[in-house]
């Protein structure tokens, strides 16, 4: 909820946006607001435009110091497998809590900058489980982000033991939190990594807690091929079959699922978030099946949050893989994290910019931030609070932010070579 209220000023004849209680309460010219109201200018020149702020359905906030220098693996990896072994695998198992806050730190900083009001986090340290989530909440909450966080509980690295470990960290989270901006969620890492009896299990703290599971699901054959070895036609019926997945549950990517799959998913109530930028990055395929949903929403899986980026990368691919849904379908999955989003939070987010809409918003000037090489927002407003006003943080310094961040990441590549 917004500490006050807020009115962002048009201007002249342009509509100005009142803003109360974390809500949009009136939009038009000419708006009149008492003097305790925070004012910030939206009337530089004609083109101003107000917007809803972006949402990023499905990343990792911990890979937030990847870009920073992450050394390349060596042998290069000839398949997914061998990437998630090599490179995320290893990552994610040297992570401690001070690498863990400034990849938190860094990735929402910058996702702010970018217009993104809204991240839905998939996480996972091995090494560093119990707390984990706090530190991830902490980061929203001090930047002024939304954000749905889980532990991805697994059994790749010391079997049941740690699955209940991070099914544990879910519980812990969920019962615990406090924070305005902050929603938890119950995490599996993947089908592949987890037995039945994990699969079960949080699907019952699902829905003992009243929220959903996140998952990635059929990002790659290996999910597939693993779930027909335990007797089930893919991963999708597996979790199903186990009630692992409650209605709203996540699946992210959802790149080897056919047609009659995804239309079974979205019967269960099921969102699937697309992922173009990663799937590529990984060589995973192309989810072609994904149009047949109508509660499809789009990702990064831990590549930047920067949302036009991403959405420009899956027309392209959309348009070189001829899919079905064409470029309305891309702009569909677009606005798909509004809904998903506001489930959780039992908000309207998303166009248009109306009464009663939560006030998520992105301010765009016709000026440019100097020096930038992208166009970025000029202010942000998240839940009816300033994040970003004239291009700046308002809750931080992204030089220190970047400084500590670099800092740490040579820490974190020192640990993995180590692995």
């Amino acid at each position: 909820m917004a500490l006050s209220a807020l009115l962002l000023e048009g201007g002249g004849d342009r509509p100005s946006i009142l803003v109360e209680h974390g809500r949009v309460t009136a939009v038009g010219p000419a708006l009149s607001a008492g003097a305790d109201v925070r004012r910030l200018d939206c009337s530089w020149d004609d083109e101003a435009s107000a917007q809803p702020g972006e949402v990023n359905a499905h990343t990792h906030l911990y890979s937030g110091l990847a870009p920073l220098g992450m050394p390349p693996p060596d042998p290069s990896p000839e398949s997914f497998l061998q990437i998630l072994e090599r490179v995320w695998w290893r990552l994610d198992r040297a992570l401690d809590a001070d690498s863990l806050r400034a990849s938190a730190r860094l990735y929402v900083a910058e996702a702010l900058l970018a217009g993104t009001t809204s991240l839905v986090d998939h996480h996972e340290s091995p090494n560093f489980i119990d707390g984990s989530l706090d530190v991830l909440a902490d980061a929203a909450e001090e930047l002024g982000i939304r954000l749905l966080v889980c532990y991805g509980a697994s059994e790749r690295n010391g079997g049941r033991d740690e699955g209940r470990q991070g099914l544990a960290e879910c519980r812990r989270f969920i019962e615990s939190n406090r924070r305005a901006l902050v929603r938890g969620m119950v995490g599996l890492h993947a089908s592949f990594t987890v037995s039945d009896d994990t699969v079960r299990e949080a699907g019952d703290l699902a829905r003992e807690l009243g929220t959903v599971v996140h998952v990635h699901l059929a990002e790659d054959g290996a999910d597939v091929e693993d779930a027909r070895r335990r007797g089930w036609p893919g991963p999708l019926e597996r979790l199903l079959g186990l009630a692992g997945l409650p209605p709203g549950s996540i699946l992210a990517h959802g790149v080897h699922l056919e047609e009659p799959q995804v239309r079974r998913a979205e019967e269960a109530g099921c969102w699937l978030v697309q992922n173009p930028r990663s799937n590529e990055g990984n060589r995973v395929g192309y989810p072609k099946a994904l149009w047949a949903s109508g509660r499809v929403a789009l990702g990064t899986d831990g590549y930047p949050a920067d949302m036009n980026a991403e959405l420009r990368s899956l027309v392209m691919q959309s348009e070189s893989h001829g899919e079905k849904a064409g470029p309305a379908g891309c702009r569909r999955r677009a606005r798909g994290g509004f809904r998903l989003v506001g489930e959780r939070y039992g908000e309207q987010l998303g166009r248009p910019v109306e009464p009663g809409r939560a006030a998520d918003l992105i301010v765009y000037s016709a000026e440019t931030q100097p020096g930038a090489q992208s166009v970025h927002p000029r202010h942000v407003v998240v839940g009816g609070r300033v994040a970003v006003e004239d291009w700046k943080l308002a809750h931080g310094d992204i030089a220190e932010i970047r400084e500590e961040a670099r800092a740490e990441a040579a820490r974190l590549w020192e640990r993995m070579a180590k692995m």
